[in-house]
């Protein structure tokens, strides 16, 4: 009885009616306001930078986050400064990125071998990448090609891990067969691969990254993670062939893929089977997870979990991807403009109305349906909102020319090439209210586990924040607590 009533007083502490995030989405400043305000309420929860920290932790997360978030967070990170011009977390960000590159700087440290996946691997070739292509600084000490030395390190460890032993090829799960997922060939590994090799192939104008991004794409069509009308599904398993799919659909699989369907669209200026495949994503995207409900309409949210109330850590990070990913192919392959902002703009003034908890008013949650803050929070949801809100910058244009397009090795900006797609893109009708035909599940193999996820998670029905108290209220009637479990909340 105790621990409920230490569970509501603390439910009740972190509810806040005063207070949101305040956006005005036809206002730069405004969305640099807000955008400065979501960056510093995610680096409130870095911790790991402290004298007393392991010199193996510098850069991650607290447990049970894993290693692969902080890589993330270091890549939203640097697009914060590229689209803010904020320097305030650039020292944080060079110093992060740099900790966990190992010790043949591929960033593969022992520390973290008992859960490294290609994935994992690839969120920090992610961050290292953006770095490259936005021109971020190089701390002293550091060769001028360090960022792109790492992108190209990783790629370099992860090409040789094709696997045609099964399934004709694909890259699996796991980089360590002592680690549990090592049998599955998943969507995020091979996707990610993808991502990675288009970019390479961008800065570069290497044809091996094109070869090995062509290769990974056709891979994945043809073992059936990619399926005709482009939903992208979790994995499969190589020990019995590929021969069956998990079907359950998370919004970074296909904004992954997305993002470098749309950098090979830009670069072979404007071919339509890029085009095609970059059309075909998006409107997948745009079908699954956005309007959860009639007057939700535009509104992102997570198709397989949040409904459910079953999202884990990873998966409350999700959305980040999906509108880091969109408005940034939206940059390269600008046809598809249009309709990305009118999503990411609906998506972001709700997060930011989520954004209304904790003691400072501006803790975000993880429902940005609901009308407010529904009592979830952590890294995940900081996140997501800060790329969601800080996309608007790039997509309206708000930010210094060398940071918006991806640069290359010539130092040239990308081609905008908004002249030569064969069609335009509007968001696709839904049939129905939630409109997809892709399957739905509680949990999937490719995130890392469901244990102690939802520690500091508070499910809850109501939409706004008086039905909370309601919902506190009967909670602490029925329990035998009377009105006495609410003192702390009334003063």
């Amino acid at each position: 009885m105790k621990a409920y009533s230490y569970f509501l007083a603390a439910a009740a502490a972190r509810l806040h009616f005063a207070s949101a995030i305040t956006l005005n989405v036809n206002s730069t400043a405004s969305i640099r306001n807000a955008s400065s305000t979501l960056a510093y309420g995610l680096m409130s929860l870095y911790q790991n930078n402290q004298s007393s920290i392991a010199t193996t932790a510098i850069g991650t997360l607290p447990a049970p986050l894993y290693w692969w978030e902080a890589g993330a967070v270091w890549g939203g990170m640097v697009d914060y400064w590229a689209y803010t011009n904020d320097y305030s977390y650039v020292a944080t960000t060079q110093q992060a990125l740099l900790a966990q590159v190992g010790p043949d700087n591929n960033y593969m440290p022992p520390a973290y071998d008992a859960s490294l996946g290609n994935d994992d691997q690839a969120f920090w070739a992610f961050a290292v990448l953006a770095a490259v292509e936005y021109g971020f600084p190089t701390p002293a000490g550091n060769s001028s090609t360090v960022w792109l030395d790492l992108a190209e390190a990783v790629f370099n460890t992860q090409w040789p891990r094709w696997d045609n032993t099964s399934c004709n090829g694909g890259l699996k799960w796991q980089i360590f067969s002592s680690n549990a997922g090592y049998d599955y060939k998943n969507s995020i590994s091979n996707g990610a691969f993808f991502q990675i090799a288009a970019r390479l192939a961008h800065y570069t104008g290497n044809q091996t990254y094109v070869d090995w991004a062509e290769k990974s794409w056709d891979w994945m069509r043809g073992v059936g993670l990619i399926d005709v009308n482009y939903n992208v599904f979790d994995g499969t398993n190589d020990l019995i062939n590929c021969s069956q799919i998990d079907h359950t659909a998370w919004s970074y699989n296909p904004s992954t893929l997305l993002y470098g369907t749309a950098v090979l669209y830009n670069l072979t200026n404007g071919s339509e089977i890029w085009e095609n495949r970059t059309t075909g994503l998006l409107t997948a995207s745009a079908n699954t997870f956005f309007s959860p409900y009639q007057n939700a309409t535009n509104i992102m949210y997570e198709f397989a979990c949040e409904p459910l109330n079953t999202c884990d850590n990873d998966q409350y990070s999700f959305k980040a991807y999906l509108a880091r990913w969109m408005a940034k192919a939206s940059v390269v392959a600008p046809y598809i403009s249009g309709s990305v902002t009118t999503l990411l703009t609906r998506s972001a003034e709700a997060a930011a109305q989520a954004c209304s908890g904790g003691e400072n008013g501006t803790t975000c949650g993880q429902k940005w349906y609901v009308g407010g803050y529904d009592g979830s929070f952590g890294v995940g949801q900081e996140l997501s909102a800060l790329e969601t809100v800080q996309s608007l910058l790039l997509l309206r244009g708000d930010v210094n020319s060398t940071h918006r397009y991806p640069l290359t090795s010539g130092n040239d900006h990308v081609q905008a090439a908004d002249t030569i797609a064969t069609s335009t893109f509007s968001i696709p009708l839904r049939a129905t209210a939630t409109g997809s035909s892709v399957a739905t599940g509680s949990s999937s193999s490719s995130t890392k586990s469901s244990v102690a996820n939802n520690t500091h998670r508070v499910s809850i029905g109501p939409t706004s924040a008086w039905g909370m108290v309601a919902l506190l209220l009967m909670a602490s009637l029925a329990f035998g607590g009377g009105l006495d479990g609410l003192a702390g909340f009334a003063q």
